[in-house]
């Protein structure tokens, strides 16, 4: 992987904190001409550091609420388990993210739902019934302090 230059980070910095910012209005922030930023953003997306460009949504004037983080852990451990496991939590649309952790618990899952309610039933209806669960523990956000999706570069 190539190392990246200070104009680079800025660049990403900047596209991370607003993803419509053009290559002008980047240049103009940098003190640099239009071409080169342009060419250095095409490269930074095709070699991966920039994955994607999104809209970052309100959660509560979309109806989701509730922010809720479930500890999972297996009863069984096997490469096949864990894989059958992984697959079957893509497939849910209410799991927000989902990671494979070390230490008590094998993954955490973040969920948004309207309400306590359809969390349970959620719970009852779908994630409850993955084969090999051994321990659900959810716990819930009281309160946002930060919310960020960047990176400190």
């Amino acid at each position: 992987m190539e190392m990246l230059d200070n104009t680079d980070k800025t660049i990403l910095r900047i596209l991370q904190r607003d993803s419509k910012k053009t290559a002008k209005e980047i240049a103009n922030l940098l003190n640099l001409t239009v071409s080169p930023i342009y060419e250095r953003i095409k490269r930074l997306e095709s070699k991966g550091y920039i994955e994607k460009y999104v809209a970052i949504v309100n959660k509560n004037m979309v109806g989701l609420p509730i922010t809720a983080f479930c500890q999972v852990s297996l009863q069984s451990h096997g490469e096949s388990f864990i894989d059958k496991f992984e697959n079957q939590i893509k497939n849910l649309k209410e799991v927000q993210e989902c990671f494979h952790m070390a230490g008590q618990v094998d993954f955490l899952l973040k969920i948004n739902m309207p309400s306590l309610e359809e969390y349970h039933e959620f719970m009852r209806s779908k994630l409850s019934k993955i084969d090999n669960i051994g321990v659900l523990n959810t716990t819930f956000s009281l309160k946002v302090i930060k919310h960020t999706s960047e990176y400190y570069l």
